[in-house]
């Protein structure tokens, strides 16, 4: 085996040591990917219960009047710079406990409240959901509630309700998803009472006002199974401690007011009470606790496709051009279509992942992954489309706007806002990878031997006897449609659903291809896996759709959220015939082909001149051009 083969095979072996490997509870999600779709678990659907909802109106009605008089969302963004006396009204309020539980003198908010709290934010400043989120869906509260001791709990959870703002640190210079290559070390100290870190993160969020921080280390080394395992531990660190050090604040295309920073740890030294969980579960731990962490993001982007409607709704109606509104000529109409439908099924996948969550009796972690996928996507795109919409004046700045006497609508800085969310937490190719990975786990257990390199002869004898009396009797029933009738409680949705399960067998049909046609080398099938995943994720889509939009017609008199929930079907369905088309019929190895050679330098010539690229300081372009005029 060559060393980057080693490397390669060292990097799964971590993440796969990491994965949850038990499912305890069910999964809707991963049901889709074996043909099994189980309605039980969505419909009805897990809504709000009204004294759930009451409990939060208070705060909310306080926390929407504190954001209008105090929170100028645009000169944050100006500025970059975030107010300290917002930060002290958001203490008052309590703002930064609202996922920490009472008994520790935080808000106790479910997490259906959390995510409307989150997305009343995300309607009016970005930057503000960044440091909320940040400090109570992946930074200190949220893993300390599942995994601290009962002491860890008593004394840093009433501190960080009362507004400590906390961080989560694990991205380094040289390691994003890949964290085998994670150099950030945590070494016992000599007395054995602690450990010593030594290191740098980049990219910490909150991290310029961070008083604590989940830092993710190396710890030392384990053989296990005669085999050595790296391991990577988390760790509570309080930022006012000796070798602790800020190196410098990151600034971005947007989000401007965020605290995001690169810091250095210089013999950092943390006591062993500040380990988090156990030594080597560091990776898992942050893993569990992105799946309900991860449910913020979508929210916030389901909140800000809601604004997006609201202003194409303004515009389209007030802008007319050729006799007529803008928005009843078909081009633009078009574009509204999708981003209706769009921001309904992203709504949709909020609260019932929301609901799922707060009922507790579903495993998530492919229904967060999806969420998120599917929210930041739809969302970044349907502000693209706003931006269209607006013409000229989606391109300008708010300020701009204001300073001329138009409608200030922020659709500039939304736009750069947006991008950051198909990214942080997990890029988009990331989520694919992890749900691809979870998709194909029900068939590791028949078909394992089918993935091994080089398997032996008894092994590959073994495994297809195993796999062959599995898929004897599991294959032949993928051609076999549930009893019509069980959907018939879902009204006129239900032809929908019908097609849901009927394409969920489909799919798990083409995952069972893909596995025996590419066998150990679908792990790479990158492009592969990830048209299953849309699918799937499509599929997930909407059946939230179908049953919420069942829910807000029965139970809330929304009767047109039915019309809302068939555009995003027919949309969607459409989207999956023509990805399945491109399943095993495509040009990936071409195009592969291409980007090997474009990568070896084959087509620099295509470059052609252009203007020599010189970083921006001073010094630096003085000696460019000494060397341009030698």
């Amino acid at each position: 085996m060559s060393h980057n083969e080693e490397a390669i095979q060292q990097a799964m072996d971590v993440a796969e040591s990491s994965r949850e490997t038990e499912w305890e509870k069910p999964s809707f999600a991963a049901g889709l990917f074996v043909g099994e779709v189980d309605l039980s678990l969505i419909h009805p659907f897990p809504a709000q219960s009204e004294e759930d909802e009451k409990e939060a109106e208070e705060f909310l009605a306080k926390l929407e009047a504190f954001l209008i008089e105090n929170v100028d969302a645009g000169e944050i963004d100006r500025t970059g710079e975030y107010p300290e006396e917002i930060f002290e009204g958001l203490r008052a309020l309590g703002a930064f406990g609202m996922k920490i539980p009472k008994k520790y003198g935080g808000l106790g908010l479910s997490i259906t409240n959390y995510n409307r709290a989150i997305a009343l934010v995300a309607t009016h400043c970005a930057s503000t959901v960044a440091w909320l989120s940040a400090h109570q869906s992946i930074g200190v509260p949220q893993p300390l509630t599942l995994f601290g001791t009962e002491e860890q709990k008593q004394k840093y959870l009433p501190r960080l309700a009362k507004g400590a703002i906390s961080a989560f640190a694990l991205t380094e210079v040289g390691v994003g998803s890949d964290p085998a290559r994670m150099t950030t070390t945590a070494t016992p100290s000599p007395d054995g009472k602690g450990w010593v870190i030594n290191g740098q993160k980049l990219w910490c969020t909150n991290g310029l006002k961070a008083e604590l921080i989940v830092v993710m280390a190396q710890t030392p080394s384990k053989v296990i199974k005669g085999k050595e395992r790296k391991q990577i531990s988390a760790f509570i660190v309080e930022t006012d401690s000796k070798g602790f050090e800020i190196a410098h604040r990151s600034q971005f295309m947007g989000l401007r007011g965020i605290g995001n920073v690169l810091m250095n740890f210089n013999d950092v030294y943390v006591p062993n009470e500040n380990l988090l969980w156990n030594e080597g579960q560091g990776l898992k731990l942050a893993l569990i606790t992105l799946n309900t962490g991860r449910l913020t993001i979508p929210a916030g982007c389901a909140a800000g496709a809601r604004r997006a409607l609201q202003i194409t709704r303004d515009w389209a109606n007030e802008r007319v051009q050729w006799g007529m509104p803008i928005g009843y000529h078909e081009a633009i109409a078009d574009k509204i279509a999708h981003m209706t439908a769009n921001t309904f099924a992203a709504e949709s996948i909020v609260w019932l992942t929301s609901g799922l969550a707060d009922r507790g009796d579903v495993d998530l972690r492919i229904e967060a992954a999806m969420a998120k996928l599917f929210n930041t996507e739809v969302t970044w795109g349907l502000i693209d489309d706003l931006v269209q919409i607006r013409g000229g004046r989606g391109y300008e700045t708010e300020k701009s706007l204001h300073d001329r006497g138009e409608k200030p609508w922020p659709v500039e800085r939304m736009l750069r806002d947006s991008r950051i969310n198909r990214i942080f937490e997990g890029t988009s190719e990331i989520q694919h990878l992890f749900i691809a990975r979870e998709a194909v786990d029900p068939h590791m257990e028949y078909a394992q031997f089918m993935m091994q390199k080089d398997p032996s002869f008894g092994e590959l004898a073994k495994g297809a006897a195993k796999a062959g009396a599995h898929y004897a009797t599991w294959y032949p029933k993928l051609f076999v449609p549930k009893r019509q009738g069980d959907y018939d409680q879902l009204g006129s949705l239900s032809g929908q659903m019908k097609w849901v399960e009927k394409t969920s067998r489909r799919l798990a049909r083409g995952i069972f291809h893909a596995m025996s046609r590419y066998q150990q080398k679908l792990e790479k099938k990158q492009r592969i896996l990830f048209r299953i995943v849309d699918i799937g994720v499509d599929l997930f889509a909407m059946s939230a759709t179908v049953t919420y939009a069942t829910h807000l017609s029965k139970n809330k008199g929304r009767h047109n959220a039915i019309d809302l929930a068939e555009a995003f079907c027919n949309q969607a369905r459409v989207r999956i015939d023509q990805t399945f088309d491109q399943l095993f019929s495509n040009h990936d190895k071409k195009e592969y082909k291409l980007v090997k050679s474009f990568l070896e330098g084959d087509y620099e010539w295509f470059e052609g001149r252009m203007v020599e690229f010189v970083h921006s300081t001073p010094e630096k372009v003085e000696e460019a051009i000494a060397e341009m005029a030698q």
